[in-house]
């Protein structure tokens, strides 16, 4: 939401400042100048990507909108869950979360977590991780180099769109100028003609250069961030995961485990020391009931 309200201060700042000077809405309405920029930016932007890097850009437009799912609640959700296995693995031994992890739609233990099991891509890389601790066949040290290099694919998979976007907001000053070029000459065609119509033509042309800066620092920028704070955090949410159970590979109690991966966190979603206990407390309470 933070985006659309920033967009709504840009639009206000600017075009209420243009009317407050005494500007004309009007002049501005240039749509063939818009058509241009814009046409060459997503023509620019779909020679620098892929269709998948396409298809990830549209599924990040509505995360970028909406509130960032990887907040407190689901960490507190995810630490509590890995608590809960981890602490049942060392009790009865790793085989006792097989049926869990093999079928976590019908597990007792993941279905008290609906935030967590809402989200396919951190299942699919617990649950994968969980399999091989069962499976036995590879040590800590392996299983952090398979992590590490998957979260590395990760990251840059989803880095391909950010970058692309980041890319066509740079761009969009030089296509406005583009346009402001083509108005220019189109303006110096008619040259004979009275110093008015000269005056509009010219200042027709000037449109292409404010819409290019305007949209690419005041729309298309701001985006490529929000897009790349929400890749960044589906990134962070697996590093979590990572610690948390290499820790408890190494031998460390699940609930030291877990601080582990409390303290990967970034400050402004990392519940403190006491909040999680005591949700883990809960959260052992409802599992015993």
């Amino acid at each position: 939401m933070f985006i659309l309200f920033g967009y709504l201060i840009v639009f206000l700042s600017v075009f209420g400042s243009y009317v407050g000077l005494g500007g004309h809405l009007g002049a501005l309405y240039q749509p063939f100048e818009f058509v241009l920029i814009a046409g060459a930016a997503l023509g620019s932007f779909i020679a620098a990507t892929n269709g998948a890097s396409i298809r990830l850009l549209l599924d990040a437009v509505p995360k970028a909108i909406r509130r960032n799912p990887y907040g407190k609640s689901l960490y507190m959700e995810l630490m509590a869950l890995l608590y809960t296995l981890l602490n049942k693995a060392r009790r009865d031994g790793l085989m006792a979360i097989e049926s869990d992890i093999e079928d976590p739609k019908s597990s007792a233990i993941f279905t008290q977590y609906p935030q967590v099991a809402r989200d396919p891509r951190l299942m699919e890389f617990l649950t994968d991780y969980l399999r091989i601790m069962v499976s036995g066949n590879m040590n800590s040290f392996e299983i952090e180099t398979l992590m590490d290099q998957e979260i590395e694919a990760a990251h840059s998979e989803h880095h391909n769109p950010v970058n692309a976007v980041r890319a066509v907001a740079d761009a969009l000053p030089a296509f406005g100028i583009v346009a402001a070029v083509l108005g220019v000459v189109k303006a110096l065609a008619a040259v004979d003609q009275p110093p008015a119509i000269l005056a509009d033509l010219i200042s027709k042309a000037m449109v292409g250069t404010f819409l290019g800066i305007l949209l690419s620092y005041g729309f298309v920028g701001p985006f490529a961030a929000a897009v790349e704070r929400q890749s960044v955090a589906s990134i962070k949410v697996l590093e979590c995961i990572k610690v948390t159970l290499l820790a408890s590979m190494n031998g460390y109690p699940p609930p030291l485990a877990v601080e582990f991966g409390r303290k990967v966190l970034f400050s402004s979603v990392r519940p403190t020391f006491t909040e999680l206990e005591a949700h883990v407390r809960q959260s052992k309470a409802q599992g015993a009931r």
